[in-house]
């Protein structure tokens, strides 16, 4: 197999997360409206307690499978022979979870609601995402992605109408995640081959997979425990409702700086067991500096821009989002970080028990912030704790590979963005003051918060967004000149 271009995969994988996103993003503004604040309370309570269902599906085959393939990705047998491996794996799990979920929703009021998430427990039955993401084929999964999200939408402007299509809306959101998973299957045939079934043995690394499996628990602890504790000790939908719309457009702008690490992680992986560690470590250095270029405007925009953009994006009822908005802004740093040096680093150098410690730590500050926040401030106190706990989980892993990473060096290489970051905020503080919450307006912000950003940065004379910028540009002169 050819050597993929990273950059080419990171496009790749941005639009795949976005358009991962793109539906509730541009289906919030009607199902805030038509569900409102509490329905979309339950929603997020729900989803949930159905979330713990999926993740012990999953059971780590994910991170497990991609970093296998990654290793292989060169040898058409021996990657044939982990993919059905830890496909058989997977099967058996998630066929396990389905049957003793099947039997949990049977006791729960709202039964209809928690049925339709069974499809979310299919979708990793037959996720082989891992698979081309392993061998860096991103392009694969972006097509299909594109034309199941567009699908997802129609079905939600038809079909969802008042408030008593929740049940119709969760289906929606659950279905068509499956579809696109079963989509991917007509594609695998190009790069498997015949193996036999006695040389198959899908349970001999189970402990490894158990030992990736801790980390995403933790993590899964502090990314929808919120939403559960929210439900039980905050007993308010309304407040439930309020984060989960906080939560998804953070999501949706974390994206494009985690969308990098998905990229990068199996090119780690090939080079790690080539034992070619000065390119690893070149990689890690250019992925934080990533970090630093993409998420110290998006963590800024997002603190002066909310208030902006949340009054007529969700409409009357959602006020609070912006604050919560601004609260959980920092995320975008502080998982950034973690990403890539948890999930693209120390796992991929097969070093999942430092992550398993560090998230663990998270997932505990987690949940001691919220039993003690959650009652007096309800969703700002789930906002908090998750910031706290992300930044936790992130010091604490820098800290374990500063031997290997120097950490004086990654800061300094996010100065000229700290400082950029600095020049934009006080341009759309200035900005504005002058602007109500329009669409218009918020675009304004965001457009020339973008520019002052950039040009701060072309002024500053900074080397990494310039040589980017040039492998941008010169491809489109090279085609302009052609025709």
């Amino acid at each position: 197999m050819k050597t993929k271009s990273i950059k080419r995969n990171y496009i790749y994988n941005v639009l795949n997360r976005i358009f991962s996103l793109i539906t509730p993003v541009i289906t919030a503004p009607y199902i805030s409206r038509v569900l409102e604040a509490d329905g979309i309370g339950i929603y997020s309570y729900t989803s949930s307690i159905a979330a713990y269902f999926t993740l012990v599906a999953t059971l780590g085959i994910t991170q497990y499978g991609q970093r296998e393939i990654s290793y292989v990705q060169n040898k058409i047998e021996k990657r044939t022979a982990v993919f059905w491996e830890t496909k058989i794996l997977e099967f058996c799990t998630s066929g396990i979870v389905l049957f003793f979920y099947m039997i949990f929703i049977s006791y729960k009021d709202n039964s209809m609601l928690y049925f339709v998430f069974a499809f979310e427990i299919l979708a990793v039955m037959f996720d082989v995402s891992w698979f081309f993401q392993g061998i860096e084929e991103f392009g694969k999964i972006v097509f299909r992605n594109i034309i199941i999200k567009i699908l997802n939408i129609s079905f939600i402007f038809l079909f969802v109408g008042d408030k008593n299509d929740l049940v119709v809306y969760a289906f929606g959101s659950s279905f068509f995640v499956f579809l696109n998973n079963i989509s991917l299957w007509g594609c695998l045939t190009k790069y498997l081959c015949k193996v036999s079934i006695s040389s198959l043995h899908p349970f001999r690394n189970f402990k490894v997979v158990l030992s990736l499996f801790i980390p995403e628990v933790a993590i899964q602890i502090y990314t929808v425990l919120d939403k559960t504790m929210l439900g039980v000790i905050g007993g308010n939908s309304f407040e439930n409702g309020y984060y989960e719309q906080a939560m998804k457009i953070s999501k949706m702008v974390l994206t494009l700086v985690t969308s990098l690490g998905i990229v990068v992680a199996p090119r780690i992986g090939f080079f790690y067991k080539q034992e070619k560690i000065n390119e690893v470590r070149e990689l890690m250095y250019n992925a934080y500096r990533f970090i630093w270029m993409a998420g110290m405007p998006l963590c800024v925009g997002l603190i002066l821009v909310s208030s902006n953009f949340v009054p007529w994006f969700f409409g009357n009822g959602y006020e609070k989002v912006a604050l919560l908005l601004k609260i959980l802004a920092p995320l975008v740093l502080a998982i950034g970080f973690s990403n890539a040096t948890g999930i693209q680093y120390l796992i991929q150098t097969q070093r999942q028990n430092l992550v398993t410690i560090t998230v663990v730590l998270g997932a505990f500050c987690n949940f001691i912030l919220n039993l003690f926040l959650i009652p007096v401030f309800q969703s700002v106190g789930a906002s908090i704790s998750s910031v706290i706990a992300e930044f936790v989980v992130s010091i604490v892993q820098m800290l374990m590979i500063r031997k290997e990473i120097s950490l004086f060096r990654v800061v300094i290489d996010g100065s000229r963005y700290f400082a950029a970051s600095g020049i934009m905020a006080i341009f759309l503080t200035v900005l504005g003051r002058n602007m109500s919450a329009s669409i218009i307006h918020t675009f304004i912000l965001v457009g020339c918060g973008g520019l002052i950003y950039v040009l701060s940065l072309v002024i500053m004379k900074d080397s990494f967004l310039i040589t980017n910028l040039e492998l941008i540009i010169k491809p489109a002169n090279k085609k302009s000149i052609e025709n």
